[in-house]
C-alpha cells in the first residue's frame, strides 16, 4: 500500500513538471507598447513682437509731390493655429518715415505711419502665406516756400500680403507689401484737400514668446 502511493505521488510530481514545461516552451514575450508620435510641427500660434525696414513711394492727391523714402518701425501681434495649416491673427505696428517730395512751391512728406490689421493665412510647416488688411493712420505735413508749414493726422485703410518663414522656434522673418490710404484734408498752405496714398514693401525679424 505505502509502494502504491509513493508511486502515485511520484507520477503526480512528473506529470506536473512536465506541464510547467509545456507552458514554458510555449509562452512568448509580449513585445514592448511603443507610441508612434510624428516629428512636431512648426507652431505660429502665441504672442511675437518685432522690428522692419523698407521703403515707400507714394502721391499726394491734388498736388505734383511723390513722396518716397526708407521707412522704419517695430510692430507685435498674436497668432492662433488650432492644430491646423491655417493661422489667424492680429497685428499692429508703428514707423518713422523718412518720405518726402518737393515739386515747385510745395514740399510734403510722411513723418510716420501705423497700422492695425487682421491677418489669415496658411502655413507649410514653418512657411506661412498670409493676406492682411486693416486700419491706417499716420501723418502728412505740408510746407511752402518761406518756412509756412501744416501737419494732418489721419485715418485710412490698408491691404497687403506676404510671406513669413520659421528660422527657428522663436525666430521668424518676413518679407511684406502694404498699399496705404490716408483720407485728405484741408490744407491752407496748398489751398486743396490733399490725402496721401503709397506703397510700401519691407523686411523684418520678429520674435516669437
Amino acid at each position: 500500500m505505502n509502494r502504491f502511493v509513493v508511486g502515485a505521488m511520484a507520477l503526480a510530481a512528473i506529470g506536473c513538471a512536465g506541464m510547467a514545461q509545456g507552458a514554458d516552451l510555449g509562452y512568448a514575450p509580449r513585445a514592448p507598447y511603443t507610441v508612434y508620435q510624428p516629428l512636431n510641427a512648426y507652431s505660429w500660434a502665441g504672442p511675437y513682437l518685432g522690428g522692419t525696414l523698407g521703403y515707400e513711394w507714394g502721391s499726394v492727391g491734388n498736388n505734383p509731390t511723390k513722396p518716397s523714402g526708407i521707412t522704419g518701425g517695430v510692430g507685435a501681434g498674436y497668432n492662433w493655429q488650432n492644430g491646423s495649416p491655417w493661422v489667424f491673427g492680429v497685428e499692429g505696428d508703428i514707423n518713422l518715415t523718412g518720405a518726402d517730395d518737393t515739386f515747385a512751391p510745395w514740399k510734403f512728406s510722411n513723418p510716420w505711419f501705423g497700422t492695425v490689421r487682421g491677418r489669415a493665412g496658411y502655413a507649410f510647416n514653418n512657411i506661412l502665406f498670409y493676406g492682411t488688411g486693416g486700419l491706417a493712420f499716420g501723418e502728412l505735413k505740408g510746407m511752402t516756400f518761406g518756412g509756412v508749414s501744416e501737419s494732418h493726422t489721419t485715418a485710412g485703410w490698408t491691404l497687403g500680403a506676404g510671406a513669413e518663414f520659421g528660422l527657428a522656434q522663436n525666430w521668424s522673418a518676413k518679407i511684406e507689401y502694404l498699399y496705404v490710404d490716408l483720407d485728405n484734408s484741408n490744407f491752407v498752405v496748398t489751398g486743396a484737400k490733399n490725402d496721401y496714398r503709397f506703397g510700401l514693401v519691407r523686411a523684418g525679424i520678429n520674435f516669437h514668446f
